[in-house]
Parts: C-alpha cells; sequence; structure tokens
C-alpha cells in the first residue's frame, strides 16, 4: 500500500465527515483540525479524482452529481473502519474469541476450576490442549501454555504462577513385597518410576532432591525401572505395583486418600518446582489473555499446593 494511497483514503474520510456534518466548520471540529485544512483534503480530492463533489457557497454546502455517488463509498469505509475499531477495543476489554490454552495432561481438573469465571463470557470459546510433550506455541496457535519447571526457551514471556509439591509414594502391593524405605538412601535398592520426555536427553532416571527434617540436604540420581510420556499412564504403573513413584496428578492424589497409594519416607520432602504460564509473544495482550492470566495466578496464590505436573 503506496503512501499516495493512504492520503487518499484520509482525504476519503474527511470527505465523508464534511458531508455528515454539513460544513467544514463543523467537520474541521469533529476532527481536530483547522477549516483551511480540511477545505484542502477535500480540493486535493477532488484534482486527484478530476471531478467537483461540492458546491461551495457562503451559506452552505451542497454535493454535486458526482458527490452524491462517491459519498456512499466514502462513508462505507468509514463506517467499515469504526466497525474494525470497536471489535478491537471489545477484544482489549471483554474476554471473546477463541483462547486456545496448552497444559500437561494432569491439569485438567485445575483449569476447569480455576478459570470457572471465564463462563460469564458467552462470546469466548476454550480450546484446552492437553499434552505432557511440548508444543509449538506459534505452529499450534496457543495463546497460554503452562510449563512447569526451570524455563530454557527465552523466546517465551513467561511469568511464574506459584510452585508445586511433590509427594513419593508406592502401592501397598509394591511395599508389601519390597519393604519400606526408612531413608533417602533405600530409594536407591528400589524400583523408580520416571517421566519420559519427548525428546530423550540420554538419561533414564531422575536427580532428586530431598530435603529432612531438620534441614539437612541429600540428592542422588534414581535409574528408572519403567517409563512413561504422560502422567496418567506413571499412575497406573504406580498403583499396578511397578514401583516407587511421585504423587502429582489428581489420580494420585486421590489414590493417596483411598490407600491405593501410600506416602514414603513423610519426614523428607521433595524440593518444589515452580510453575509458568507462558505467553509467545510480548506486549499489549487481548482481553482473554489478560483475564487468563489473572484467574490463574489468583487460583495459584490461593493454593499451598500448586497442581500436577507431567515430570520431575
Amino acid at each position: 500500500m503506496t503512501e499516495k494511497f493512504i492520503d487518499q483514503l484520509k482525504r476519503m474520510a474527511v470527505f465523508a465527515e464534511v458531508v455528515s456534518c454539513g460544513s467544514m466548520t463543523t467537520a474541521a471540529r469533529q476532527l481536530g483540525m483547522t477549516p483551511s485544512a480540511v477545505s484542502q483534503h477535500v480540493r486535493q480530492l477532488e484534482q486527484s479524482l478530476g471531478l467537483a463533489l461540492l458546491h461551495r457557497s457562503t451559506r452552505r454546502l451542497t454535493l454535486t452529481e458526482a458527490g452524491e455517488r462517491y459519498r456512499t463509498g466514502c462513508a462505507a469505509m468509514v463506517a467499515a473502519a469504526r466497525s474494525a475499531e470497536q471489535a478491537l477495543v471489545r477484544l482489549r476489554d471483554e474476554p471473546e474469541g477463541e483462547l486456545r490454552l496448552a497444559a500437561p495432561m494432569g491439569f485438567g481438573g485445575l483449569l476447569a476450576a480455576a478459570l470457572a469465571p471465564l463462563r460469564g463470557y458467552p462470546k469466548l470459546k476454550l480450546r484446552l490442549l492437553l499434552d505432557d510433550t511440548l508444543i509449538d506455541l506459534i505452529e499450534q496457535r496457543v495463546d497460554i501454555a503452562l510449563r512447569v519447571g526451570a524455563m530454557t526457551d527465552s523466546s517465551l514471556v513467561a511469568r511464574k504462577l506459584g510452585s508445586m509439591g511433590r509427594q513419593l509414594c508406592a502401592s501397598p502391593a509394591y511395599l508389601a513385597e519390597r519393604g519400606w524405605p526408612a531413608e533417602p538412601g533405600d530409594l536407591l535398592q528400589h524400583d523408580w518410576l520416571s517421566w519420559l520426555p519427548s525428546k530423550s536427553s540420554g538419561a533414564s532416571g531422575d536427580v532428586l532432591e530431598l530435603e529432612g527434617p531438620n534441614g539437612q540436604r541429600q540428592t542422588f540420581r534414581l535409574e528408572a525401572r519403567a517409563q512413561a510420556s504422560q502422567v496418567t499412564a506413571l499412575h497406573a504403573l504406580c498403583v499396578a505395583g511397578w514401583g516407587v513413584g511421585m504423587a502429582v496428578s489428581d489420580e494420585d492424589h486421590k489414590a493417596l486418600v483411598d490407600g491405593r497409594l501410600l506416602p514414603i519416607l513423610p519426614g523428607w520432602r521433595l524440593t518444589d518446582v515452580p510453575v509458568y504460564a507462558v505467553t509467545p509473544r510480548r506486549g499489549d495482550q487481548p482481553a482473554k489473555v489478560r483475564h487468563t492470566l489473572e484467574l490463574l495466578t489468583g487460583y495459584f496464590s490461593r493454593s499451598s499446593t500448586a497442581a500436577p505436573r507431567p515430570a520431575p
């Protein structure tokens, strides 16, 4: 689009305002311009078209035949521009359109609760992309993604929502067969269940950092007996007695309540891991993104224990 064409659009908008107001003086006041500037814009428009658009007199302006035909298109152009601006104002001030939010599979229950107030916006559609593997935010047109652990992609805009705790656990059947770990070092003699990254780093286990009741810390590496790429599969393996894992999902916590899983090493706690909301763009965000970020921040600030996570 050339500068000449842009100037022509401006002159068309000025002409439409002159016709709407019925005088150049009133149009100038509405546009924040001087009457002479308005008159010059109209004159330049007429020169570019090779036709007179207005009959000028000391008392009033009247349209020529060409001006009568031309004003319809000019008025439609201005109306379309105003409509587009109003649509953006609504987008800025009220959540609407499609909100695409990516998160690990174990976050479904949390998101349903945290984002409940969004039900009050009838023009908003929610699309949850739940996957324990990282997805490309740009390719999948994701507005917000929840990520757990250290952030490594500096191209994303990250906001820390909070942190989450983890609990070592195993099934009653497994503990009956293999015995209860009495101290962290005993875990080296047990079968470990580990999350499997989508892009293998060559590691087949996890590095655990445990803090004891007196503040002492122990760090060691556990080799995995079984791995899975989804938190739901890890839950099933743990309940089925495959080994020791970490309670991280809603299903894990329910199993701890009903006794299908039992906590181990209760005096020792795993270090909490941070939870971030990341967006693919910087700068001003539409209302659907701003409202969602506020709801997520509020949810995590009210929760001393944050959400489930897909990986240690």
